[in-house]
This record gives C-alpha cells, sequence and structure tokens, in this order.
C-alpha cells in the first residue's frame, strides 16, 4: 500500500524549501519505507542549496524513525524495527550490489533527487543499506544525529585517525561535527584537546563537551596558540627547534584558510622519534589551498581526509549510543534548536548565519 508522506522539496533555481504531500510508492525488493521520528540539519546541506543544480532536491542525511514497510528481499530489518539513517551504506563487508540513491516522484511526473538519502520529511522511501537497526527503547529525538554528526566527528578520532590517550588533539570548528570530535578526544583520554573557534559561545561549548583549552582564532593566531600550548624544551626538532604542535590536528569547518592551518599545527617530528603526526580533513574544503612541502617532508606528516568518520555504520552506530548511554556523549547538551517541518526555511537561515550552537533537529 501507498504511505502519504510531508516532504520538503527544494525546487530547482530556488533557496526556499516547500513542503509537499507525496504519495509514496510501495517499496521496491530492497528499500524499506521509514516514519521519521526526527532529523538534523547539516552545513552539508547549505552547500546542496547553494550549488547550481539542474533539478528539485531532497534533502537530510540523518534521522531515527521506524520501519512501516519494507521489501520482500530486505533481511537486516523488519516493519517495527528502530533504525538510525545514516549517509553512506551501513557495511563495506562483502557488498552484494550498490546501494540506488533515494528519488521523490512528485505529481505531474516531476522528479526530486538526492545524494543517497533524504530525511527531510515525515515519512521517507530509501535503500535498506542505508539503515541501521537498533534497540526499540532508542530515543527518538537527540539520536538522529548519531547518523551524520557524531559519524563523522567522533569517527574521524576513532577511526582515522586512531587517537590513543595521552596524544594531544587540537579541533579546527566547535559546531555540531567539532564538538563530537572533542567528546570523542575526551572519551579516548587525549590531552590536551585544544578547540578553535571564532565565537566565544561556541568555546564555551567546547570546554563543556571536553576540551581543556581555548583558541579564540579572532583574538590570536590559531597555528602559533597551537604550538606555544604544545612546546616540548625536552626535545627538539631537525632544525634543532623545541618540538611543537598537537599529534592530531583536525579540520572540522573546511575553510580554505583552516584546511591550511590543520598542517602547521600538527606536531613537528623529534630527532629520532617514531610515529607521525596528523592533519586530518573533517570538513570538505571548498578548494584548492596550498601545503608547505618542506612541513609535509621534514616533520613526515600525514595530510588526509576523512569520510563520515571513516564509519562502518553496522560496527559504530552501536558504539556511540553505548557512549550515549553511559552518558560519556551529552547528546541532549550538542542538540541546542528543535523545530518542526514547517520551520524548516528558519532553521536553514538561522544555520546559515551561525546562529546554531551544537545541532538543530526537526521533530516529528
Amino acid at each position: 500500500m501507498t504511505t502519504l508522506a510531508r516532504i520538503a522539496i527544494l525546487p530547482e533555481g530556488s533557496d526556499t524549501v516547500r513542503i509537499d504531500e507525496i504519495l509514496l510508492p510501495d517499496p521496491g525488493p530492497h528499500e524499506i519505507v521509514v516514519k521519521i521520528f526526527s532529523t538534523g540539519l547539516c552545513h552539508s546541506q547549505l552547500h546542496e542549496i547553494q550549488e547550481s543544480r539542474g533539478s528539485d532536491i531532497v534533502l537530510g542525511h540523518e534521522a531515527t524513525g521506524e520501519v512501516v514497510a519494507a521489501g520482500v528481499e530486505v533481511d537486516h530489518v523488519a516493519v517495527g524495527d528502530r533504525v538510525i539513517i545514516g549517509g553512506i551504506p551501513r557495511t563495506i563487508e562483502a557488498p552484494t550490489r550498490t546501494p540506488v540513491s533515494a528519488r521523490v516522484e512528485q505529481p505531474g511526473g516531476r522528479v526530486a533527487l538526492c545524494q543517497g538519502v533524504y530525511t527531510w520529511a515525515d515519512h521517507a522511501l530509501l535503500d535498506e543499506l542505508y539503515a541501521v537497526k537498533v534497540p526499540a527503547d532508542t530515543r527518538p529525538d537527540v539520536t538522529c544525529v548519531v547518523g551524520c554528526a557524531v559519524m563523522t566527528g567522533a569517527g574521524a578520532v576513532v577511526n582515522t585517525a586512531k587517537v590513543r590517550a595521552g596524544q594531544s588533539v587540537a579541533i579546527f570548528g566547535a559546531g555540531g561535527v567539532g564538538l563530537c570530535a572533542i567528546a570523542a578526544a575526551r572519551i579516548v583520554g587525549a590531552h590536551p584537546i585544544i578547540a578553535v573557534d571564532l565565537d566565544d559561545g561556541k568555546l564555551e561549548a567546547a570546554k563543556r563537551h571536553g576540551a581543556t583549552h581555548l583558541v579564540n582564532a579572532t583574538k590570536e593566531d590559531a597555528v602559533e596558540a597551537i604550538r606555544a600550548l604544545t612546546t616540548s624544551d625536552s626535545e627538539c626538532d631537525m632544525a634543532g627547534l623545541p618540538v611543537a604542535g598537537v599529534h592530531v590536528a583536525f579540520d572540522c569547518i573546511g575553510t580554505p584558510l583552516t584546511a591550511q592551518q590543520i598542517l602547521p599545527a600538527a606536531r613537528t617530528k623529534a630527532l629520532g622519534a617514531d610515529g607521525q603526526s596528523q592533519a586530518i580533513l573533517v570538513g570538505i574544503p571548498a578548494r584548492d589551498f596550498p601545503v608547505s612541502p618542506t612541513d609535509l617532508f621534514l616533520h613526515e606528516k600525514r595530510l588526509t581526509g576523512s569520510l563520515a568518520g571513516s564509519c562502518r555504520p553496522d560496527r559504530d552506530v552501536p558504539l556511540f549510543l553505548e557512549w550515549f548511554a553511559r552518558g560519556e556523549l551529552d547528546l541532549d547538551a550538542l542538540v541546542t534548536r528543535r523545530y518542526s517541518l514547517e520551520d524548516i526555511n528558519e532553521a536553514i537561515t538561522a544555520l546559515s548565519q551561525g546562529e546554531i550552537e551544537g545541532r538543530a533537529i526537526i521533530e516529528f
């Protein structure tokens, strides 16, 4: 049977979302229909809204919901199961097929496309590979941010960088993703944890999530501040200078400036030392940025990207929910604003103007 859904659709050539009622068809063999309880708003959606495109689009890629219909070949979830939806397939082990991107067929035959999934809707028709089954008592509200913000930020710490206890880290950007990276760094025992942002309010939030040192980049040079906080007078580098910088520097923003800053913020290599410091791009840079080959080569630093926190959702979503259940990951503090679907354009405006600390969600 078909499912009536209210879906946020961004028309081609417009930056204003409208809410349409759409009849979703029965799910195909590998598809599910999910009743959405809550969904997050991510900065990457601003890029999707602002970039030129050749079709209507549907948005959103993190949600908590319940399966209300399933195709005949879906075998890892069933009707009535609670699920968390993310923007990457739930597993990479023994892939048997490529997940199909969702699409919404509107009245009159016009189609709205998306990048894999859409969740700004009270019901969504999706490929089952984007859904992870979670316990039935999983909270229906703040857990939606696990599907992107937590996986991206915390995953970069535990999967991409594999940060160990006692290592120093710097996180550029104290938004939703950055706060998750800070929380994960605290959970694994990193020290110091240096948060960098332009806003004192966001830096105070970073402190509550586990940052030990705060750097306001409008008031001081962020790289120099990080190096001053981490200078070791007992070790010298190849040039005979004191070792300085963090073991891992994360750019959770993606501006050309922050992308350029994380490499010099990473630790210089001490004479005779093993290991490499890391500079990790978590936010997606909008354009190319310069890299010092001397710094990269002389100190054997690693510069790498982290796509969705290098996560495997089947493995990592349960871990992050366990952190939440133990009180180590404070999702209630991370979610600072809640909207209804009807207020989606207000939410987009607040996000674009930098008014949202942490993460905003839409509740149904």
